[in-house]
């Protein structure tokens, strides 16, 4: 057998082997059954996957060969002409289930899906997101009010049930949802990735998507946030498989909400490709807001967000003319402007020959100011010591302040990662389908 593809192949014949059963197929559904097990052995001897992986595939087979002992004594009664010959086996797995079963399996999978939940709020404020007013003022009226004066939003006057941010990358839709998350303190926030929603198993990932969602109104008010919802939601065509198919079609019907109460459960959803969106999934997205590149006030309250109290000798004259000459820069490309100009001073140190004695606070005690501290200097400064940093007592060590040659430094390093093509496309979809943030 062939190593990558050996896993593949045994899922491909339970599939197949699920579809005869079902169809009452049950000669080839016992051959295909038998088949795929042995091909999971192999997966087991052979290929070495994890622990995990091992317990999981080896509980898969206990299954099918259970169901496939099932339908051996089922063939071998009706051969041998037995009265029982006419009742059929029991349903497989993914047949019609009694409630008790349905209700089980749906605790199984939100158990999994338990780890979504954040528990601790990530402590990001509004004030922390520099711009995107529009988009923060949308979420507040989303999610803030409605839990806040929830005798505003009755009758005809609903809150929105999804929102989708969309935008470049780097621009901030990951970091609103986490300040949503601190802003709405009873509210459930469940963070969701396509690999937590995604499974090997035949009709495991729209349970999944099922049971998020039952997850989610058994916690409202509840916020189920998607990063990268293109990945689960893209535009349905002939060559996807028939589990992308059915993923997405148990999106559809959970977030439309027929036959259950959606009310207090928002979906909150981030792309930077909203273009290869499904447009029936699009369509649920009820509020879709454009999360552009920041301007230049945005760029300079970013500039001094991420400088935090790191010492620095940077006037705010300083700081508008790094934001004035960073356009076209995400909040993710400034982010990485700063960490390589705080790298510098770290720089200066390892490269530094000579060393002098400085003022400044004690690292034991940071209310006491003392005199012997080292900082590196240039070979002909007063005071100068001929050592390296290997020759510094890690407590002596005092750095030197970032300063506006640093930050251009690193602004001359790192470029802009958005291209021109990518933002008109994101204009042009905005234009058709979205509003600005």
């Amino acid at each position: 057998m062939s190593g990558g593809g050996t896993l593949e192949k045994a899922i491909d014949l339970v599939q197949k082997a699920t579809v005869e059963d079902r169809n009452e197929n049950y000669e080839e559904a016992l051959r295909l059954y038998e088949s795929a097990v042995g091909y999971f052995l192999h997966v087991i001897k052979y290929e070495s996957p994890n622990d995990k992986a091992k317990q999981t595939i080896r509980a898969k087979c206990t299954q099918y060969l259970e169901r496939a002992e099932k339908l051996k004594e089922h063939l071998a009664n009706a051969k041998a002409g037995k009265s029982g010959n006419k009742r059929k086996p029991e349903k497989a797995e993914g047949g019609n289930n009694s409630d008790d079963e349905d209700k089980g399996e749906n605790k199984k999978f939100q158990n999994q899906l338990h780890g979504a939940i954040v528990v601790e709020k990530p402590n990001i404020s509004w004030t922390d997101v520099a711009g995107l007013e529009q988009a923060k003022e949308s979420l507040k009226e989303a999610v803030i009010m409605p839990i806040k004066f929830p005798h505003l939003f009755k009758g005809k006057r609903t809150p929105w049930r999804g929102i989708l941010l969309f935008g470049p990358p780097g621009t901030g839709k990951s970091y609103l949802a986490k300040a949503v998350a601190t802003e709405a303190n009873n509210s459930t926030f469940l963070s969701i990735s396509s690999s937590d929603l995604v499974s090997k198993w035949l009709g495991e990932s729209e349970k999944l998507v099922k049971a998020l969602f039952q997850l989610a109104r058994e916690n409202k008010p509840a916020i189920i946030f998607i990063d990268e919802v293109d990945s689960l939601c893209g535009s349905r065509s002939e060559n996807e498989s028939e589990a992308a198919r059915r993923i997405k079609t148990e999106f559809l019907v959970q977030m439309q909400g027929v036959g259950v109460d959606n009310s207090d459960v928002l979906v909150l959803g981030a792309t930077n490709i909203p273009w290869t969106l499904d447009s029936a999934i699009r369509r649920r997205f009820e509020k879709r807001i454009y999360i552009p590149l920041p301007e230049a006030p945005a760029r300079q309250s970013m500039f001094k967000l991420h400088m935090g109290d790191t010492p620095a000798v940077i006037s705010d004259k300083d700081y508008k003319y790094l934001a004035d000459h960073t356009k076209g820069y995400s909040g993710a490309d400034i982010s990485i402007v700063v960490r390589e100009a705080l790298l510098n001073p770290i720089r200066k140190i390892q490269q530094a020959t000579h060393f002098k004695k400085v003022r400044g606070p004690s690292r034991d005690d940071p209310d006491l100011i003392v005199d012997d501290l080292l900082t590196p200097c240039s070979p002909g400064e007063p005071g100068a010591m001929e050592m390296s940093w290997l020759d510094v007592p890690g407590e002596k060590m005092s750095e030197p302040k970032v300063c506006m040659q640093d930050m251009l430094a690193a602004i001359s390093n790192v470029r802009p990662t958005v291209s021109d093509d990518d933002l008109k496309q994101l204009r042009e979809f905005t234009a058709s389908f979205g509003v600005e943030g």
